[in-house]
């Protein structure tokens, strides 16, 4: 049987699939599945909007790298992150000496039809939220390029299809460094 050596983070903007396609990724690896956002939620005793309405954004990331540092710790996982995590020096530093990252990245087109009806991002709380995911687009995709994996969507796929990609992506990249599975190969 193959094992998780080490936890599996998915990074990338709003909509790109982290936490849909997490869960099934982590049904087929067979380990807990984990959203940060759910955890930060559940220390903070707040929704997300009532935390950036109430102390800030920069109050958001710090218990939000605090959370994160803490899900580190655990056993192997598949880790959700919000958008804005992985943009954070010191999460991605706990990131890469704990974990490897998976950039879920998609165009901001197929990222728009995923969230524009949902209410609960702050970020996009905007008289032109578009423009405004374009912007986040901008300035995070070439940090979220620095994770070890990257999968690209094109909105096509279901989330079985790219959560399998994934594990294709794992076991190739597990190739060179041999950090990711106990032993085989995934398929």
């Amino acid at each position: 049987m193959i094992r998780l050596k080490r936890s599996v983070v998915l990074v990338g903007l709003m909509g790109a699939g982290k936490t849909s396609v997490g869960r099934r990724l982590a049904d087929l690896l067979a380990v807990p599945f984990t959203d940060s956002d759910d955890e930060v939620v559940a220390a903070a005793h707040m929704t997300i909007p009532e935390i950036f309405e109430s102390y800030g954004e920069p109050e958001f990331r710090r218990l939000e790298r605090a959370v994160i540092a803490r899900l580190l710790t655990g056993p192997p996982q598949v880790l959700s992150t919000g958008g804005g995590a992985f943009i954070q020096d010191e999460v991605r530093d706990d990131v890469k000496a704990s974990a490897v990252s998976v950039w879920l990245c998609a165009e901001v087109s197929v990222l728009w039809g995923r969230v524009a009806e949902k209410p609960g991002r702050p970020l996009l709380e905007d008289a032109d939220p578009l423009r405004k995911l374009t912007a986040l687009a901008e300035e995070r995709y070439p940090v979220y390029a620095l994770a070890d994996v990257t999968i690209q969507s094109d909105g096509r796929d279901t989330q079985d299809d790219v959560a399998r990609n994934i594990i294709r992506a794992l076991a190739a990249h597990d190739a060179n460094s041999g950090q990711i599975f106990s032993s085989g190969v995934l398929t």
